[in-house]
């Protein structure tokens, strides 16, 4: 009966000893795995949106757009004119305005926008140098004084009969994008204006800008 006893117990805590060793390390790897798999996700992820962040900025922030120059308002102070003749001579204030759609300033040099009837100049008022802001549009007062003085060889005696006067306005805006204070990108801007007079109520008939 001693040996029995003695033969019963040495074994069998060895074994299970064993196996728990073994599944210890095998948990551990496993831990150590699943922390690998998600680091690579979040790091995969984060790498996704900044993708994202810079293709909406290159789209958007970092896309350099055209400025426009336009007339503003008109408000006439003469309006005179004789069929026969024939002439006109009129003037009015107006603003130019320079709108300016980027995510950063635009700064341009002086420039001068022409009135023309039928091509022909009939005056000229000068746009200052200036700037125009981020997201922004700048305008600047100016006084205008239009002749046909030096009109010849039109059908103008027509056109002032009929009761109604159209001119033309033009100008080139030359200037840079500012963007990030790191990027300047140059842009050119064009005005393309026509405008009605009606001549019996010296009003503005029309102002349509391209």
């Amino acid at each position: 009966m001693a040996e029995k006893t003695n033969q019963a117990y040495p074994l069998a805590p060895a074994n299970g000893y064993q196996r728990s060793d073994a599944e210890s390390l095998q948990s551990a790897d496993e831990l150590k795995r699943k922390k690998r798999i998600k680091l690579a996700i979040y790091v995969g992820i984060f790498i996704v949106f900044q993708i994202i962040v810079i293709t909406v900025i290159s789209l958007t922030v970092m896309k350099v757009k055209t400025p426009k120059v336009r007339l503003g308002n008109i408000n006439i102070q003469e309006l005179n004119s004789v069929p026969a003749s024939p002439s006109f001579d009129t003037k009015f204030t107006t603003q130019i305005k320079v709108k300016n759609t980027n995510w950063g300033p635009y700064k341009f040099d002086a420039s001068t926008v022409t009135f023309l009837y039928q091509g022909a100049a009939v005056g000229q008022v000068v746009i200052p140098k200036s700037k125009a802001g981020m997201l922004s549009t700048k305008k600047m007062n100016v006084e205008v004084s239009l002749s046909s003085s030096a009109l010849s060889g039109t059908n103008l005696g027509s056109e002032l009969s009929s009761g109604v006067l159209t001119l033309n306005s033009a100008a080139k805006v030359t200037g840079k994008v500012e963007l990030m204070l790191i990027m300047k990108k140059k842009k050119s801007s064009t005005m393309d204006c026509t405008i009605a007079f009606d001549l019996s109520a010296k009003t503005l008939k029309s102002l349509q800008c391209k």
